[in-house]
């Protein structure tokens, strides 16, 4: 039995936040993204084509880059959560000089968790190993490690410091872990643990580097674009329901907040994108500054996130979370997506950063 859906309307339609309208190729992306929802292996095939020719961030299009994650998520929000991996993988190896490294696709290891240590061992102290550098150990939240070709991946070095390093995800010593998934949410890009044994790996950057690079921080705002892709989703679903019917003026009132939290959010993310390609002071060259600046984005676009997602599911009802695939889908996903910001964690370290004084008031 077919089931009525409310979020058909302009499913696959650009989000806007530059100046300029999208580009006619990110609507043809985005048409292509609807009749893949779900399909990993063809979503990753789209992400290695578009990888080839994406807009890094800082080098002049990071508005493009983030309005086009934006408005994957807007279509799904999962198949957002495959293409930005593989898009800052991309964007870490040029950052690194090592751009020759970035082909079939790529996903970006860097969790911690208790109980999973992974170490770099050098030349010389590997059993199995002649040259280079080896990791072995265990790293937890690999997404979709079974269906990637590579991975950056972050280690601890005989330093005690961290280092990122390519990895080649096929090699023998890699065993991906059945992951434990229970979620509804994202369910087609479940996280779960990868051994490493005696795996040959390539330093991307010096020890620290990962970290201690604007780059991370962009990276980190990119995300955030991803979860306000995915909260226009919900508005565009809540639109379409209201016109449906007679809206009351509490409807209404609720899509007008919707609409000027929106416009914040797209505020926010362009004018971030604006400072970090005209190298605004604190924004682009100094690492602290930089990442102080991503956690005001991406606390702020979360709180806009889930003052819609509040919104949208009090005026909506419990109708299209139980009749609605597509919606309940999306409002799941986007719940477990965003807890990737660590709400007052984050703040404090914002400011632990404005007591040292990385602030501008």
């Amino acid at each position: 039995m077919s089931m009525h859906r409310l979020d058909d309307f302009k499913a696959s339609k650009a989000v806007q936040f530059g100046r300029d309208a999208p580009a006619d190729d990110v609507q043809r992306l985005l048409s292509q993204v609807e009749e893949r929802i779900g399909d990993v292996p063809a979503l990753l095939a789209l992400a290695e084509v578009t990888g080839r020719t994406a807009p890094d961030p800082g080098a002049g299009g990071t508005v493009r880059l983030w309005e086009m994650l934006a408005s994957l998520a807007a279509v799904d929000v999962a198949a957002a959560r495959v293409f930005e991996p593989h898009l800052d993988a991309g964007a870490i190896l040029k950052q690194a000089g090592q751009q020759a490294l970035f082909d079939g696709t790529w996903g970006v290891f860097a969790a911690e968790g208790p109980g999973h240590v992974l170490e770099a061992r050098a030349h010389g102290q590997s059993a199995t190993t002649e040259a280079g550098v080896t990791l072995s150990g265990s790293k937890p939240w690999c997404s979709l490690a079974g269906h990637l070709d590579h991975a950056i991946v972050t280690a601890k070095t005989q330093s005690g410091s961290r280092q990122a390093f390519a990895v080649d995800l096929r090699s023998p010593g890699v065993q991906v872990e059945e992951p434990l998934w229970i979620s509804h949410g994202l369910r087609e890009i479940p996280s779960g643990t990868v051994h490493f044994t005696d795996v040959p790996a390539v330093p991307v950057g010096e020890p620290g580097w990962y970290f201690e690079r604007p780059g991370f921080a962009w990276g980190g705002i990119g995300v955030a674009a991803c979860w306000l892709g995915g909260a226009v989703g919900l508005v565009r679903t809540f639109k379409d329901a209201l016109s449906r019917r007679e809206p009351d003026q509490i409807a209404l009132s609720g899509l007008g907040e919707a609409d000027r939290l929106l416009a914040s959010g797209f505020e926010l993310l362009r004018g971030a994108a604006a400072g970090i390609d005209g190298g605004t002071p604190g924004v682009r060259e100094d690492c602290n500054g930089s990442w102080a600046h991503a956690l005001r984005v991406r606390g702020n676009v979360a709180a806009i996130v889930e003052s819609i997602q509040g919104t949208v599911g009090e005026n909506l009802g419990p109708g299209p979370l139980a009749r609605d695939e597509r919606h309940a889908k999306r409002v799941s996903d986007l719940r477990l997506y965003i807890r990737q910001h660590h709400g007052q964690r984050d703040d404090a370290q914002l400011g632990s950063l404005v007591l040292k004084g990385k602030s501008t008031w």
